[in-house]
């Protein structure tokens, strides 16, 4: 059994990876040589494994095993070759805890945050390195922005309010009904936002504030997905500069609009004193900052 506990990071062709081990009587497994197969899955958790790898970390005193996804003993694909822009993409961990061949433990998750520098250089037809009229931190738009990229020579770019819509709000008020598919992408806040607030029952929640929020005539505000909202927090230490304490991201959580396609229930977040992010239960109050697109 395992259980993720940190984020990414990222480093040269490499993704760090930390997971505590635990055997099948729930006890952890300290100290103790660990055998891992990990693949790099498209589309689904039952995709097509476009890379796979094996590693054997050891276990500390914990239970925490560190590792970069990369480094390891290849066993087919080539993980600098993966097309991150291309579609969505999940990670399955096989284990034995008894660092032999038997993987009798496996999990897979969806990679909701992949680096941003794979992504960009893996959609190098599409990002443009070009010159751009907008910058990070510029006000435009009826707000802020966070991101700037190319698009077939087309320049956009990803907008924030100009403060929080709400220090705190939960994330719908229908928080037993699963939505599905339709508010689960990591990409479209906008898709996912009116699939939450179309949901039979809603009246209100982050998704709704966002979506009623007007400024300097722009009302095409929505919740931003889980991928848009890392984008937020890259920007943060530029829009706090611009906007000051008061105005720019808190030290605190804040909704994304992407369901977690594992328990329907719960929502995603991130986490702006750590950078971590994850889902909690869909009536937790945080904060909420609505976004736009240009």
């Amino acid at each position: 059994m395992f259980l993720t506990v940190a984020g990414w990071a990222q480093s040269p062709e490499k993704m760090s990876y930390q997971a505590v081990i635990r055997n099948a009587s729930n006890q952890l497994v300290t100290n103790q040589l660990i055998s891992m197969k990990i693949s790099i899955l498209k589309a689904s958790p039952a995709g097509t494994a476009v890379y796979i790898e094996t590693q054997s970390p050891t276990s500390n005193s914990n239970g925490l095993i560190s590792i970069e996804i990369g480094g390891g003993v290849v066993q087919s694909g080539t993980f600098s070759s993966i097309n991150w822009a291309d579609g969505n993409y999940f990670i399955k961990t096989e284990t034995d805890p008894t660092g032999g061949s038997d993987y009798s433990v496996s999990g897979t998750s969806q990679l909701l945050s992949v680096p941003y520098a794979f992504y960009a250089k893996t959609a190098g037809s599409t990002v443009g390195n070009a010159s751009f009229e907008h910058y990070v931190g510029e006000l435009f738009g009826g707000g802020i922005i966070v991101s700037v990229w190319k698009l077939n020579g087309v320049e956009h770019g990803l907008i924030a309010s100009l403060a929080d819509i709400s220090v705190s709000e939960v994330w719908s008020d229908v928080i037993d009904v699963p939505i599905g598919a339709a508010a689960q992408s990591p990409v479209d806040g906008q898709a996912n936002t009116r699939a939450i607030i179309a949901q039979a029952g809603h009246t209100g929640g982050a998704a709704k504030l966002c979506d009623d929020y007007t400024y300097q005539g722009f009302a095409d505000w929505y919740l931003p997905a889980a991928w848009e909202l890392d984008q937020c927090y890259n920007a943060a230490f530029v829009v706090n500069t611009i906007l000051g304490p008061a105005k720019g991201f808190q030290f605190d959580i804040y909704w994304a609009s992407t369901e977690d396609p594992y328990n329907g229930n719960a929502g995603w977040i991130k986490i702006f004193y750590n950078g971590k992010e994850g889902s909690v239960d869909k009536s937790v109050n945080t904060r909420v900052r609505a976004v736009r697109r240009f």
